[in-house]
């Protein structure tokens, strides 16, 4: 097992070993906020918003954000069908229907125009995931916005390093979320952030994520709300500070990974990865690899290839209405055909040229001999 090839594994080095080490020494009493307020500051700061709450995960930062909002019973919450379960728990917690429409066959992002279809009088927000580091289009979203008043929130767990036209993936709805999950561009082990330049909104969220204590309150213990605990540990915030200092050298890493891929697979036919349209970057944070239907390449051929070959591959996340939980939505035809052929790539950030050449070989071998085998079968016939 010493060579086999991990799909993701994070970037520690001595500065966040120095940083977490002087937290844990020192960060305590007085100084107990320290790094989570200078990771908050310098957050929001890379990613051009106004205001930023370090929490414990994402999924914490889209409860308190949707919260904040006002989403709750019998409102109805506009999602994409292609996400983790992370980004729809929320709306179940707070008792609003999640609403799942399709996705788009390129991105892998969310329809606007099904986002449009889909808007009753109890819409009460829509949430734009960025997958994998692809970007939803959030002209189309933010235009759909401003004609019906219904605000945009962006999932951006996946997607630190991304701009839409010179803006950051997370600063252009009315709040965006992040994840720093060990298996994330930027990670504090687990944790995540609630961004937002409205200011009525932050303190809102602010005083949520303080167990309903109000910042200025003056009596000591004083809840003015049921609020929540999801808060960041400071050990957690100064692995966080020194890997925002290597965030430009994070984020290219992963680009030249995506990059390596798309340039050692170019010759394959039938084979898409994550986009990046003018104006565009992509974060990378996971390369996917996606084969036509065409191909009759499968997911499981594609998991019992790269088990063979020892290397760790994710599967394209399921459609949410495939889940026991909710309806069936086979009509979101993209979401629910796209993982079927489509598998996630190794990329963490000390891959050798030689891991993903490894790695590619593997798609190469076998969408040459899906070719080779479909060649045979019209011989024969």
């Amino acid at each position: 097992m010493s060579n086999r090839i991990f799909y993701t594994k994070p970037s520690i080095t001595a500065l966040e070993t120095e940083y977490a080490a002087d937290a844990a020494a020192n960060g305590w009493g007085a100084r107990c906020y320290d790094y989570i307020i200078r990771f908050e500051r310098d957050f929001a700061t890379y990613l051009g918003s106004s205001h930023a709450i370090a929490t414990s995960s994402c999924t914490g930062a889209m409860h308190m954000g949707l919260s904040a909002l006002g989403v709750g019973a019998d409102d109805e919450v506009i999602l994409a069908d292609t996400n983790w379960v992370a980004t729809v728990a929320p709306i179940v917690h707070l008792g609003a229907k999640p609403v799942l429409v399709d996705v788009l066959p390129d991105t892998w992002c969310i329809d606007p125009l099904a986002v449009e279809r889909a808007i009753t009088p109890r819409t009460k927000a829509i949430i734009a995931t960025h997958i994998y580091g692809n970007l939803c289009d959030m002209d189309a979203l933010m235009d759909i916005s401003r004609r019906t008043g219904i605000p945009v929130i962006e999932d951006a767990a996946e997607a630190i390093g991304s701009v839409w036209h010179g803006r950051r993936a997370g600063s252009i709805g009315v709040f965006g979320t992040f994840s720093f999950h060990g298996t994330k561009t930027l990670t504090t082990g687990e944790g995540g952030m609630f961004v937002t330049s409205d200011a009525a909104l932050y303190e809102r969220v602010l005083t949520l994520s303080n167990h309903g204590r109000a910042r200025g309150q003056t009596k000591q213990f004083w809840p003015d709300d049921i609020g929540f605990k999801y808060k960041m540990s400071n050990i957690q915030a100064a692995i966080g500070c020194a890997q925002l200092e290597r965030i430009e050298d994070l984020v290219a890493r992963k680009r030249d990974i995506l990059a390596s891929y798309m340039v050692r697979l170019s010759a394959l036919n039938g084979i898409s990865m994550n986009p990046e349209y003018t104006g565009t970057i992509n974060g990378a944070w996971m390369p996917t690899a996606v084969f036509h239907p065409a191909t009759g390449i499968t997911r499981e051929m594609l998991q019992d290839a790269f088990n063979a070959a020892n290397i760790d591959a994710r599967v394209f996340f399921h459609p949410l209405s495939s889940l026991s939980m909710f309806e069936d939505r086979p009509e979101n035809v993209n979401a629910w055909s796209i993982p079927e052929r489509a598998i996630n790539l190794p990329s963490y950030h000390d891959m050798s040229e030689a891991d993903i050449n490894r790695v590619a070989d593997v798609l190469i071998a076998i969408a040459r001999g899906q070719q080779n085998g479909d060649s045979r079968i019209r011989q024969s016939a």
